[in-house]
Protein backbone atom coordinates (compact mmCIF):
# COMPACT_ATOMS: atom_id res chain seq x y z
CA UNK A 1 0.00 0.00 0.00
CA UNK A 2 1.26 3.18 -0.84
CA UNK A 3 0.98 6.16 1.64
CA UNK A 4 2.09 9.73 1.46
CA UNK A 5 1.81 12.31 4.75
CA UNK A 6 0.47 15.37 3.72
CA UNK A 7 1.82 19.19 3.72
CA UNK A 8 4.69 19.00 6.69
CA UNK A 9 4.31 15.43 8.03
CA UNK A 10 6.47 12.71 8.34
CA UNK A 11 5.77 8.88 8.36
CA UNK A 12 8.32 6.82 10.16
CA UNK A 13 9.44 3.42 11.66
CA UNK A 14 10.52 3.58 15.11
CA UNK A 15 13.93 1.54 15.18
CA UNK A 16 14.37 -1.21 17.73
CA UNK A 17 17.10 -0.58 20.75
CA UNK A 18 17.45 -4.57 21.65
CA UNK A 19 17.14 -6.55 24.35
CA UNK A 20 17.65 -4.51 27.24
CA UNK A 21 19.47 -6.28 30.51
CA UNK A 22 20.76 -4.56 33.29
CA UNK A 23 23.02 -6.54 35.80
CA UNK A 24 21.76 -9.52 34.59
CA UNK A 25 17.86 -9.19 34.87
CA UNK A 26 15.47 -9.07 31.64
CA UNK A 27 13.68 -5.49 31.75
CA UNK A 28 9.75 -5.97 30.89
CA UNK A 29 8.88 -4.30 27.69
CA UNK A 30 6.48 -2.39 29.50
CA UNK A 31 9.28 -0.80 31.54
CA UNK A 32 11.63 0.34 28.92
CA UNK A 33 11.99 3.19 27.30
CA UNK A 34 10.31 3.79 23.81
CA UNK A 35 12.86 4.13 20.87
CA UNK A 36 14.04 7.57 19.70
CA UNK A 37 15.76 7.08 16.19
CA UNK A 38 13.38 6.02 13.56
CA UNK A 39 13.62 5.44 9.72
CA UNK A 40 11.64 7.87 7.49
CA UNK A 41 9.20 6.11 5.05
CA UNK A 42 7.62 8.64 3.28
CA UNK A 43 7.48 12.20 3.69
CA UNK A 44 4.21 15.36 2.52
CA UNK A 45 5.14 17.54 -0.28
CA UNK A 46 5.63 20.69 2.43
CA UNK A 47 4.51 23.57 4.94
CA UNK A 48 2.10 25.62 2.46
CA UNK A 49 3.68 29.20 3.17
CA UNK A 50 0.88 32.52 3.16
CA UNK A 51 2.59 33.28 -0.19
CA UNK A 52 1.35 30.19 -1.64
CA UNK A 53 4.15 28.34 -2.33
CA UNK A 54 5.51 25.03 -0.33
CA UNK A 55 8.30 25.23 2.01
CA UNK A 56 10.43 21.83 1.01
CA UNK A 57 11.30 18.88 3.68
CA UNK A 58 14.73 19.01 5.37
CA UNK A 59 14.37 14.61 5.49
CA UNK A 60 13.65 12.70 2.78
CA UNK A 61 12.71 8.78 2.78
CA UNK A 62 15.67 6.36 3.95
CA UNK A 63 16.99 9.08 6.77
CA UNK A 64 17.75 8.38 10.31
CA UNK A 65 16.56 10.67 12.19
CA UNK A 66 16.02 11.16 16.37
CA UNK A 67 12.81 12.77 17.52
CA UNK A 68 11.25 13.53 20.94
CA UNK A 69 9.78 11.15 23.26
CA UNK A 70 6.48 11.85 23.13
CA UNK A 71 6.18 12.77 19.41
CA UNK A 72 3.89 12.00 16.69
CA UNK A 73 1.03 9.48 16.47
CA UNK A 74 1.36 6.03 16.51
CA UNK A 75 -0.74 3.94 13.78
CA UNK A 76 -0.50 0.50 12.47
CA UNK A 77 -1.35 -0.53 9.10
CA UNK A 78 -1.32 -4.08 7.93
CA UNK A 79 0.86 -5.45 11.02
CA UNK A 80 3.45 -2.39 10.96
CA UNK A 81 3.31 -0.17 13.53
CA UNK A 82 4.56 3.85 12.04
CA UNK A 83 4.87 7.11 13.90
CA UNK A 84 3.29 10.42 11.98
CA UNK A 85 5.00 13.66 12.93
CA UNK A 86 5.52 17.07 12.01
CA UNK A 87 9.06 18.33 10.55
CA UNK A 88 9.22 20.57 13.46
CA UNK A 89 9.14 17.72 16.10
CA UNK A 90 12.24 15.67 14.09
CA UNK A 91 15.23 17.01 16.91
CA UNK A 92 18.13 15.80 14.16
CA UNK A 93 19.00 13.40 11.42
CA UNK A 94 21.77 10.80 11.78
CA UNK A 95 24.30 10.69 9.24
Amino acid sequence: MDLRPLHDHVMVRKLDEGEQIRGGIIIPDTAKEKPQQAEVIAVGNGKLLETGERAALDVKAGDRILFGKYSGAETKIEGEEYLVLKEDEILAVLE
